[in-house]
């Protein structure tokens, strides 16, 4: 991370402080006086709290690593090279098949009637 994009994301989180900390009073302060009036938030406080989102994402990206290029099959290569341990589809690969209701049904039929014993 960068020196101008750690100063960006700090600007950008003492902007959004201070943004929160004034609607925090704007809010106190009509709430106490108990005015018939809107107790929208000023446009100023809103220009400040996005200006300030607007800071700190910038700030977020500028200091991000740079992007690699991704190839699919490299990647999946790579991941079966390995074993599979880091695989995110090894869930899906592993998993019980559809379980046959009529065959273990048919299963159970037979083995009640003392012929072949149930396999698990």
């Amino acid at each position: 991370m960068g020196f101008i994009s750690r100063v960006a994301t700090l600007f950008g989180l003492v902007l959004l402080a201070h943004a929160a900390y004034s609607a925090h009073e704007h809010t106190t302060l009509y709430s106490n006086a108990r005015l018939p009036t809107s107790t929208a938030l000023p446009h100023d406080i809103v220009i400040e709290a996005l200006v300030s989102i607007v800071f700190v994402s910038v700030g977020l990206v500028l200091g991000a690593e740079k992007l690699k290029p991704v190839s699919w099959s490299e990647w999946a290569g790579q991941i079966e090279r390995e074993g599979g341990a880091r695989n995110p589809f090894r869930r899906l690969e592993e998993r019980y098949s559809f379980w046959d209701v009529r065959a273990k049904r048919k299963e159970f039929a037979e083995w009640m009637k003392g012929g072949v014993p149930m396999e698990k």
